[in-house]
């Protein structure tokens, strides 16, 4: 008897009148506004544009979405063109399915169109949006949960998940959630890479690397627990070599970049540099005049005329002269 575990929703979909609205959907879209902010910040951080993560994610993300599809289906083409299927289902992106290998694949090549556009190295663009897409996996996974998929081998422990749909061969019970611990994993891998970006200023697409290799390994292990239908390889499931195959890639980058590219870019975005320090020079320029208007007298006429006083002091010191000079005569003369 189970004393506890994750209930799974009764439903994951939420119908607004006609309008369906998707818990998976969701799932991903906030995970993709989360990569973006935080994207943009560390860019900004860089010495980049604010505005221009965005900019680029508008090629990378309908990339990324359609290279997830396209790895899921050819990977298990079975469950949309075998006998009784139906090929229209490979369409059906919100019913799940989204394969983070594509994902990442195609999603590069639309950030490469979107860098190569703005004039700005690849590279560096990864590097900053590398712990945004791990936390968008963490909230995408969630998805999972919605619909009642990805869960590892039957337990009993406190926080396995219910799974109470009988549909697609799932056998109602308690599983272990392994969505929920890739979740928790891709966490731990974007504050591992925040923090050995400020700790080591990993460049030349290091951070983005790092991210790759942290992540391939705890992929491995929580594959290794997935109970789905999947190809297997000498005993190893298709996803499983994949993320050995890929982590030894990413850990093999580092190691030739930084020794043939030490160091990080000291420029991420041409013209942004410039752009700030013009708008810097502009805004010490206006306060400078602004002072000079302050210290400058409001009106020049008033700045050289004499004091009325000092005027009147010396008109009556001359009547006084005349008056004297007057009286001397008269004197003389009586």
């Amino acid at each position: 008897m189970e004393l506890a575990f994750i209930p799974s929703p009764s439903r994951g979909v939420i119908h607004l009148g006609p309008i369906p609205l998707r818990g998976y959907a969701f799932c991903i879209i906030i995970g993709v506004f989360v990569a973006v902010w935080l994207g943009n910040k560390r860019w900004i951080a860089r010495g980049g544009r604010a505005g221009t993560v965005a900019d680029i994610a508008v090629w990378a993300v309908p990339f990324g979405l359609i290279g997830g599809r396209l790895y899921h289906v050819i990977t298990d083409y079975e469950l949309y063109f075998s006998e009784g299927r139906d090929w229209v289902d490979a369409f059906k992106i919100w019913e799940g399915g989204l394969g983070i290998w594509g994902a990442i694949a195609l999603g590069a090549l639309g950030a490469w169109i979107g860098c190569r556009r703005r004039g700005i190295p690849l590279p560096a663009y990864a590097d900053a949006v590398a712990p945004g897409i791990a936390l968008a996996q963490a909230l995408g996974r969630w998805g999972n949960w919605f619909n009642q998929e990805l869960y590892g081998r039957a337990t009993d422990l406190p926080w396995a998940v219910e799974i109470t749909s009988s549909s697609d061969g799932r056998e109602p019970g308690t599983y272990h959630p392994t969505f929920l611990y890739e979740s928790l994993w891709c966490v731990g891998v974007a504050f591992l890479v925040i923090w050995a970006d400020r700790r080591f200023k990993l460049g030349h697409g290091r951070a983005f690397a790092l991210y790759v290799a942290s992540y391939c390994a705890g992929r491995f292990w929580i594959e290794y627990m997935r109970v789905d239908e999947a190809h297997h390889i000498l005993g190893l499931r298709l996803n499983n070599w994949t993320a050995l195959v890929v982590f030894l890639l990413a850990v093999l980058y580092i190691v030739i970049s930084a020794k043939k590219r030490p160091g990080r870019e000291a420029v991420v975005e041409p013209g942004a540099l410039d752009s700030a320090d013009g708008d810097e020079d502009t805004a010490k320029d206006t306060a400078k005049d602004a002072a000079k208007d302050a210290a400058e007298p409001a009106d020049d006429t008033d700045s050289d005329a004499e004091p009325a006083g000092a005027d009147g002091s010396d008109e009556e010191s001359s009547a006084a002269k005349d008056e004297a000079s007057n009286g001397a005569g008269s004197a003389k003369k009586g």
